[in-house]
């Protein structure tokens, strides 16, 4: 049984410092669900970039590389459950830092309303390869959104309560997820490479080959969602032994998702056609399964994408509720945001209050007929703003140490010139479909390809957030939007470490 955390006389619960490297990839990796992403995420990607998706995928993983280096740049200066919403506001401004950490909580909550239901519809088609298709007179059908949904909340509320019983015991049981998916993912991919009877082509490498601009930026969109995730590392700083650890989790991550992601991409397209991939969509790695290995083996795909379904879900609770501390610490949100439990440490309260909001958003969601649908609008609508935010921490990376102009080519490039080129790619890529959405359609329709529609939903989020922003500031009277600074080393309680017993020393900017 866990013991308490240490604490001293009048002091809050502090978090447990008991992570490491390992448990930092854990986290990411499960977050950015390379299993989940490969068996729903192809079809999208295939309807824009047809046989360049492997190209899409390479082209996207550049600025998505850039921004992690910003990340690991500023993590090992300051490092904070907040990052983004924290670093932004201490080197651009308050205002911009609270729209990164308010699109992250808000795009997460949404993100794990719809990978609910992805992962209900996961569950059910594995029960429908046991033989259940009906329980007490229901019928389990995988393409019901109502039946998805359903059982996708209780999923919720599974990963809910072990995120909540400790991050330590979360990514115990993540890695363990992770070991199974991706050695199914490598056998099952690797073998596809063997024996798939579509002819590759350099062509597929080639991203100058995509049709046209739209098709080339509604893919990249689609491919850095993908790549979302592996930022997940750097939410639990204050969980983690070594800052550097949460840097190294995540850069590890972000590079063991590019390869599973372009073994995969390259495997799916020996199997299958352009239409094939489109027409399977979120089945597609059930597709590759029963098309490689008869039964059982060909439902080893399908509980792959069950274990990845599951370990996204938990690893999307975990950072958000870590980021929403972080605001709640600086009076922009409520209280209870950071109240932390007793005896495992975690911001428990907000854990619970995060799942009942995507609790109650994917039960609103029920009524958009096809899953596919659904699946595409978080997408589409997702996107744009995950794109914000990692622009403007790799901005805030450019901005602080600006200085380092002067001090060589190396530091430089690393510190200005990459966190700048990266924030300026994904800054360029939101700005060109904003417009393209904007022009696409003649009216407004709550559909995943009307461009009204699409455009609506992230413009909500963000006067959503800049009227929370202003309660914050002139209700509240947060002094985060007097300073500029966020939760820090001198602000906070810092945890202990779960061995010494002392607070780990603030690092030192170099």
């Amino acid at each position: 049984m866990p013991s308490p955390v240490p604490q001293e006389p009048g002091r809050p619960p502090r978090m447990r410092r008991s992570l490491g490297v390992k448990d930092g990839v854990a986290i990411a990796a499960s977050s950015t669900a390379a299993t989940t992403s490969l068996g729903i995420g192809m079809g999208s990607l295939a309807a824009y970039a047809g046989r360049q998706t492997p190209a899409l995928l390479l082209l996207a993983f550049l600025p998505v590389f850039g921004i992690a280096l910003s990340y690991a740049r500023l993590n090992r200066t300051e490092p904070n459950c907040g990052s983004g919403y924290t670093w932004v506001g201490r080197s651009i401004g308050p205002w911009s830092g609270f729209l990164t950490g308010w699109v992250v909580l808000i795009g997460s909550v949404i993100f794990m309303a719809y990978t609910g239901a992805v992962t209900g519809s996961v569950v059910l088609q594995f029960l429908n390869k046991l033989g259940l298709h009906s329980l007490l007179g229901l019928r389990l059908d995988p393409s019901s959104t109502g039946i998805s949904t359903a059982v996708g909340l209780i999923a919720l509320v599974l990963v809910t309560v072990t995120a909540i019983t400790g991050v330590r015991s979360a990514t115990r049981l993540q890695m363990w997820l992770l070991i199974f998916e991706y050695a199914v993912l490598v056998v099952f991919c690797g073998y596809a490479l063997y024996i798939g009877d579509q002819p590759f082509s350099l062509s597929w490498l080639n991203p100058f080959e995509i049709g046209s601009p739209q098709a080339l930026a509604q893919g990249m969109v689609i491919a850095v969602f993908i790549y979302w995730g592996w930022d997940a590392a750097f939410s639990v700083n204050e969980e983690t032994r070594n800052a550097s650890d949460a840097a190294r989790g995540g850069l590890i991550a972000l590079v063991a998702m590019l390869g599973l992601f372009l073994i995969g991409a390259i495997a799916f397209q020996r199997v299958m056609s352009t239409g094939e991939l489109i027409h399977n969509g979120p089945q597609a790695l059930t597709f590759l399964g029963s098309t490689l290995a008869p039964e059982p083996w060909a439902s080893l795909p399908l509980a792959a994408l069950m274990c990845s379904a599951f370990a996204s879900l938990q690893s999307s609770v975990i950072p958000t509720a870590r980021g929403a501390l972080a605001m709640a610490r600086d009076r922009t949100l409520g209280p209870v945001w950071q109240r932390l439990h007793p005896r495992y440490g975690s911001p428990a309260v907000g854990t619970l209050v995060i799942m009942a909001m995507a609790a109650l958003l994917a039960v609103l969601a029920v009524g958009i007929p096809k899953l596919n649908d659904m699946i595409l609008t978080a997408v589409n609508s997702i996107g744009l703003t995950v794109a914000l935010y990692y622009g403007l921490t790799a901005l805030a990376c450019a901005v602080r140490f600006r200085g380092s102009l002067r001090d060589g080519a190396v530091r430089a490039v690393r510190d200005v010139v990459v966190p700048a080129a990266s924030a300026l790619a994904l800054f360029g890529l939101g700005g060109y479909l904003v417009w393209d959405y904007a022009t696409m359609s003649d009216h407004f329709e709550a559909s995943p390809d009307n461009g009204w529609f699409m455009l609506l939903l992230p413009a909500l989020f963000l006067l959503l957030g800049l009227a929370t922003a202003a309660w914050a500031k002139w209700v509240r009277r947060s002094p985060y939007f007097r300073t500029g600074r966020g939760t820090d080393a001198d602000a906070l309680t810092l945890p202990m470490d779960g061995d010494a017993g002392e607070p780990l020393p603030r690092p030192v900017e170099s």
